[in-house]
């Protein structure tokens, strides 16, 4: 693992960018292992697949979050608004059809 300031030619910057790649997916993977979890305990507790309040408030740490880290917000928003909404889309369907 290096750090930006030690890549020294475009090869290394992609090989590291190749890197996170993979544990943003494999960070990705886990976090919907949960968004499945989810759907069964909302079908056992006939909740619904869309929580607002609990969508702004994970919105409202992601922010926070890429503000302290130098991520641009507005991209962590996007990004965060994208996923929040694949995993009600999902979850949905889940309950719907079960």
């Amino acid at each position: 693992m290096k750090k930006p300031a030690d890549c020294g030619t475009m090869d290394d910057v992609r090989t590291e960018i190749d890197r996170v790649d993979q544990a943003l997916v494999d960070l990705l993977a886990e976090r919907w292992s949960f968004v499945d979890r989810m759907w069964e305990l909302k079908r056992a507790q006939a909740a619904s697949a869309n929580v607002p309040w609990r969508n702004r408030a994970v919105i409202d740490k992601i922010r926070r979050r890429a503000e302290e880290t130098g991520l641009p917000a507005e991209m962590a928003e996007a990004l965060w608004r994208q996923i929040i909404g694949w995993g009600i889309q999902y979850q949905e369907e889940r309950l719907r059809d079960n």
